[in-house]
């Protein structure tokens, strides 16, 4: 569903939103502990805001994230696309 009132409330993540800006391109030059305290950072405040973790939708569809339209039941679809990869 996209109605916004199925989503989770994600209020209370809007605090930690600056946290992940500074959390990121801190993975690019950290090494070490530093590197992997930056990465359990994005991954805390992704899965705040709903972009990790399990699915909020109730409808029990998949979860397609990530996988190719031509590898999904929306492949016929997809193919009438312009500029589908054929």
């Amino acid at each position: 569903s996209s109605d916004v009132a199925d989503k989770p409330d994600t209020s209370s993540a809007a605090p930690v939103v600056p946290a992940v800006r500074l959390a990121i391109p801190s993975i690019k030059t950290a090494t070490g502990a530093e590197l992997k305290a930056a990465r359990g950072e994005v991954h805390r405040v992704k899965t705040a805001l709903g972009e990790r973790g399990p699915v909020w939708w109730p409808d029990n569809a998949p979860d397609l994230t990530r996988k190719l339209a031509k590898n999904t039941p929306y492949a016929d679809w997809y193919e009438t696309q312009p500029g589908a990869d054929r």
